[in-house]
């Protein structure tokens, strides 16, 4: 992520934040403990790719992903009062699998630690 301006670091960031306030507020059951990561928008601030985090299984894992992209009209609405940008990104959700893989190896690391029983 070298190539990323210090202005688009800021916009990514507060994009991260904005979102991720919407999406605590968001009632859908299909949407289970979500974390959003980041948020790489392009720079002509015309769509922006939101990482996001969901704990639980593969399936559970991509409805909430369904959902938030279901959901992606409404947070762009409630964003368009909080952040001023010339244009207001489309939002694509994306799954950040590097907190599921740090997990898991986590898990992997813990069994090698066991004596044999």
């Amino acid at each position: 992520m070298g190539g990323v301006s210090p202005r688009m670091r800021k916009v990514n960031e507060l994009l991260r934040e904005v979102i991720a306030e919407e999406v605590l507020r968001l009632k859908d059951p299909r949407i289970g403990f979500v974390t959003i990561t980041g948020v790489d928008t392009a720079p002509d601030l015309r769509n922006a790719t939101v990482f996001c985090s969901v704990m639980g299984s593969e399936e559970e894992r991509v409805v909430s992903r369904e959902a938030l992209q279901h959901a992606a009209p409404h947070i762009q609405h409630a964003m368009s009062g909080q952040v001023r940008l010339k244009y207001l990104p489309r939002l694509r959700f994306e799954l950040d699998d590097a907190l599921t893989l740090g997990q898991r190896i986590e898990e992997l690391l813990h069994q090698e630690d066991l004596p044999d029983g």
